[in-house]
């Protein structure tokens, strides 16, 4: 059996299989298929995918069904990502372009994923720790408070109202806040935070003794906004999807969903993915490393700001999916969603 005819044979049972949701048989094979070749060669071919562990029987009947293994062979011969419609590119772009800010668009995201997969979508929240500042903005609210807004490249905005001891004075309050402002800019604005983070403390040191107080109270602010828990989260949708596909697994779909609501598991799983910002990544069943999706594939892909990484999104459902037009409408999702990030960051 020639190399070639294997991997047409198996991408055939694949497609069938995704298809149909029923045991590929030969013959079947022979009548859907243009594989030149006879029912005969076809059953030999299956016997040798078989003992390669890349199809088995689900039952003593003469169909075959891909293997975790056989899917993982399937997807990493495609020459290529199947490219969505011009109409579905269309759609893609107008729906996610009437987002109003940054919770608006993963709203928007993660219903449009689930909705053009038929799967569930996880979109997860930009990570502060993998962006930058685009500006810091302090209002004065009186003489003895200050909201202190951090607005991030990607769109997102945190804000923190404080109290500063000693009190502003009605004619120098301006000017403080206007040189604190300008201070605080020079050395966070267009800085990765992390880095932004350091410049911040380091100038508090090098400060005039008069701002110190204020300035120590304005950079513990921004501090906390920082670190609080929504820098780290998910947000899922189309879990109903996973019982219209209930015969696709073993059980039942109990430990996926009990796996789903950890939001923890999920950020891992996520954070795993290469910082490469074009590849689409699939892993699938058994790849998984948490065993209650191993029943499952997770298909996704990275998206930010120019070209780095801010976060991923993707969709997870059954090993017998449509891994094209899945990759495809993940790949296109992650690339609109970055292009407005890109035009909110340099706006």
């Amino acid at each position: 059996m020639s190399d070639e005819r294997r991997l047409m044979v198996l991408r055939a049972i694949v497609q069938d299989y995704v298809h149909t949701s029923e045991p590929v048989g030969s013959r079947a094979l022979v009548e859907r298929h243009h594989l030149g070749v006879s029912a005969a060669t076809v059953r030999n071919d299956m016997a040798l995918l078989e003992e390669e562990g890349l199809i088995h029987a689900p039952h003593t009947s003469a169909g075959r069904v891909p293997t975790d293994a056989g899917y993982r062979v399937f997807v990493d011969r495609l020459s290529a990502i199947k490219p969505l419609s011009q109409g579905e590119k269309r759609a893609i772009s107008q729906f996610l372009e009437g987002a109003v800010d940054l919770d608006d668009v993963v709203d928007r995201t993660v219903r449009l994923l689930a909705s053009l997969t038929r799967q569930v979508a996880v979109v997860q929240y930009p990570s502060l720790t993998r962006s930058t500042v685009r500006h810091i903005e302090l209002v004065p609210l009186g003489p003895r408070h200050l909201m202190v807004v951090l607005i991030v490249n990607t769109g997102r905005v945190e804000q923190r109202v404080i109290e500063i001891e000693p009190a502003l004075s009605v004619a120098e309050g301006d000017a403080v806040v206007s040189r604190l402002r300008s201070s605080i800019n020079e050395v966070a604005s267009g800085v990765p935070f992390m880095a932004a983070a350091t410049r911040l403390r380091a100038l508090v040191d090098t400060a005039d003794e008069a701002d110190r107080p204020v300035l120590r109270t304005v950079v513990s602010a921004l501090a906390d906004a920082l670190v609080e828990e929504r820098e780290e989260r998910v947000v899922l949708a189309g879990q109903s999807n996973l019982a219209r596909a209930g015969s696709d697994f073993p059980r039942s779909i109990g430990p996926i969903l009990e796996a789903l609501e950890e939001h923890v598991v999920l950020l891992r799983l996520l954070g795993q993915l290469t910082d490469e910002p074009d590849l689409v990544s699939v892993r699938i069943g058994a790849e998984n490393p948490v065993s209650g999706l191993q029943s499952t594939s997770l298909v996704s892909m990275g998206y930010g700001s120019g070209v780095e990484r801010v976060a991923s999104l993707g969709v997870l459902g059954p090993t017998r999916m449509d891994y094209p037009t899945t990759m495809a409408s993940v790949r296109a999702v992650a690339r609109y969603v970055s292009e407005i990030l890109d035009q909110n960051s340099s706006t």
